[in-house]
């Protein structure tokens, strides 16, 4: 639905770090410059920015499994990503939606979800 996603960012390599590491479970890779997505093709875009006002951003990312989210979660903990809700079912949401919630270096709201 959308062409790609720009995100302003206090600390570029903090970010990048962060988004190249979460999204990798998900088959998202870095492109020239702070660019991610499918190889060949991305679609969110980093820059920096010494004002950036985050949060208030979500951005949710499509899985290809359960394992990609739980994996997802993970790597951005790691990658210094704090936790915004552990991979679970959001039956609120639907019965078979299976997500993991990170906040980003910038306080952004970053999702994978996966639905069978």
């Amino acid at each position: 639905m959308y062409d790609h996603i720009g995100l302003h960012v206090k600390n570029l390599d903090a970010s990048t770090r962060f988004y190249t590491a979460a999204l990798a479970p998900l088959g998202h890779v870095a492109a020239d410059g702070a660019g991610f997505g499918p190889p060949g093709n991305p679609g969110l875009w980093l820059y920096h920015d010494a004002n950036a006002r985050g949060p208030g951003v979500h951005v949710a990312f499509r899985a290809a499994s359960r394992d990609a989210v739980d994996r997802f979660y993970a790597a951005g903990i790691a990658a210094g990503g704090r936790d915004n809700g552990g991979a679970g079912v959001r039956a609120d949401y639907a019965s078979n939606y299976y997500a993991a919630f990170l906040i980003d270096p910038d306080g952004n709201n970053v999702e994978a979800v996966f639905m069978e």
